[in-house]
């Protein structure tokens, strides 16, 4: 779970991802986080795959409550960060996207491409995913939070081998009533 009070991340990038990186580190540095950057050096950046092991990893470990990865797109780093236990990694590529993540899903590690990314725009998703929690905004929304963190419970204990052998179903289900919608969310 997340933990916005601890203003501590680790970040990595591959040598697409590298410029962004930098960016979103001086900027959540500025606003005085602790960034831990496991690829401080352009030339001895790994392979997308690697970093998202690495950054994974820190996940996996619990030595951080979140991380932000870049590449070229998102996509690799974050298919290889959520290798690693623990992991639930989200690609965003729009400020809401990254607060939603968070607030509805509960990722802990946020994906950004930076073909696709301006800086600017990579700071303010950085500080939306950093500064949410699950269920921040949804606090009028009956069952909301208790509903999404069924979906986060669930992943988290997946074994597919359990879910093969109870017919492509997950064994004992949760459940949660979610009320109706209230008319001032747009989504």
């Amino acid at each position: 779970m997340s933990n916005t009070t601890e203003r501590r991340v680790v970040v990595g990038a591959d040598f697409a991802g590298f410029a962004l990186k930098e960016a979103v580190k001086a900027h959540l540095e500025g606003r005085g986080w602790a960034v831990t950057d496991l690829t401080p050096d352009l030339d001895d950046v790994p392979m997308y795959h690697r970093v998202g092991f690495l950054i994974g990893a820190q996940i996996a470990e619990a030595r951080f409550p979140k991380a932000l990865a870049f590449c070229g797109s998102g996509m690799g780093i974050h298919i290889a960060a959520s290798k690693c236990p623990h992991v639930h990694a989200a690609v965003c590529e729009s400020v809401e996207t990254a607060r939603r993540a968070v607030t509805a899903n509960n990722a802990n590690v946020l994906a950004m491409g930076a073909f696709h990314t301006a800086p600017r725009l990579g700071m303010a998703m950085a500080d939306a995913f950093l500064e949410s929690d699950l269920g921040d905004g949804y606090e009028d929304w009956d069952g909301f939070t208790e509903y999404h963190r069924i979906g986060y419970d669930e992943c988290e204990r997946f074994d597919y081998e359990a879910y093969r052998a109870n017919g492509f179903a997950v064994p004992e289900p949760q459940s949660a009533d979610l009320g109706p919608e209230p008319q001032r969310l747009a989504f």
